[in-house]
């Protein structure tokens, strides 16, 4: 079930990737040549009598492409990929990471409103001996910022002090109606799974739904999910976390099978953060990515001509290698942890 569960959602997650180049090359009156989902060998295949594009499924549920007509070579059509204007080609390409981040923001608010009850940021009781009381915390702040950063419901404010309170940090909370500023609040750490994480020492009240909140936590769960894949990103890059920390298909099969045993309003909103992370990340300045196609094609624009086919190539050619070798030790990595 977790194995059918991570295929529905690649799946899905493909799809509209793959859609979102699809419909744009389609409104620039772009020459597709096949449509696929999957890689590998083809499962079923239909050739449009209207458009004459082929349409596939194929074996391999890891990914899809939307294969264009000039896209990698030379083509005298004006309707040929390669020959439309650079504007053109920077939103066909941009077009399937930024629909996956879109459709993960409204699957997340659908995930906000289906909740049964909301968690404030209003401290409702502290643990025993909990360290923040000591820098000022009080029952009934609502804490509003963290560090300078927003937070609007109480998955936010968990994942900033997880985040940020392994070193004193700041809040900025409201006491019988008045702003104030609690300086290098100090919050206890734990070791969760070799990364060192703040802990909150407190509760916080519930609220019920109504149109403010719905939305304000909608936003703020949002926001939230796009900040995580940067900071962890940038976490990775400082040294804060390490290979062991990454998860390929495997491991996120694993999640996702923890997430439906939980129900499917959980597995709804692991959905909403893959289909983020799959767009931010596609987005990337990386060669073999659609960022780093993106690239090509800003340089292309400022120097007025294109690159030589057979450099970009190359140059992509080095990306998948190199990403195929993370994947490799990635899934290596979870697959030995599934017998830990």
């Amino acid at each position: 079930m977790n194995i059918l569960f991570a295929i529905l959602i690649f799946g899905f997650l493909i799809f509209i990737h793959e859609l979102g180049h699809y419909l744009f090359a389609r409104k620039f009156n772009v020459e597709i040549e096949e449509f696929s989902i999957g890689m590998g060998p083809k499962i079923f295949s239909k050739v449009s009598k209207k458009t004459g594009i082929l349409y596939s499924l194929r074996l391999l549920p890891i990914g899809g492409y939307v294969s264009m007509n000039g896209e990698d070579t030379e083509s005298e059509s004006e309707n040929a990929f390669g020959n439309k204007p650079v504007w053109q080609r920077i939103i066909i390409t941009a077009a399937g990471g930024v629909i996956n981040i879109i459709v993960g923001i409204i699957v997340m608010c659908i995930f906000v409103a289906s909740s049964p009850q909301l968690g404030s940021t209003v401290i409702a009781q502290f643990d025993e001996d909990a360290l923040s009381v000591q820098y000022g915390l009080e029952v009934n702040d609502q804490i509003i910022k963290v560090n300078g950063t927003r937070v609007y419901s109480s998955t936010e404010l968990l994942y900033e002090i997880m985040h940020d309170g392994t070193e004193p940090i700041d809040l900025t909370v409201i006491r019988n109606g008045e702003k104030i500023v609690l300086n290098d609040v100090k919050f206890g750490t734990e070791d969760s799974e070799g990364i060192i994480i703040g802990t909150p020492d407190f509760f916080v009240y519930g609220v019920e739904k109504n149109f403010k909140n719905v939305a304000q936590q909608s936003f703020g769960y949002s926001g939230l999910a796009i900040r995580q894949v940067w900071e962890s990103l940038w976490d990775l890059i400082t040294g804060k976390y390490g290979i062991n920390e990454l998860s390929g298909p495997v491991g996120t099969t694993e999640v996702i099978g923890e997430a439906a045993e939980q129900g499917f309003i959980y597995v709804m909103y692991l959905g909403a953060l893959i289909s983020v992370n799959l767009g931010i990340l596609n987005l990337l300045p990386v060669p073999a990515l659609d960022g780093g196609r993106i690239v090509f094609l800003i340089v292309e624009a400022v120097r007025g001509k294109k690159l030589p086919n057979d450099l970009e190539a190359k140059i992509h050619y080095v990306g998948i290698i190199l990403l195929m070798m993370l994947m490799l030790v990635v899934t290596c990595k979870d697959v030995v942890n599934l017998f830990k």
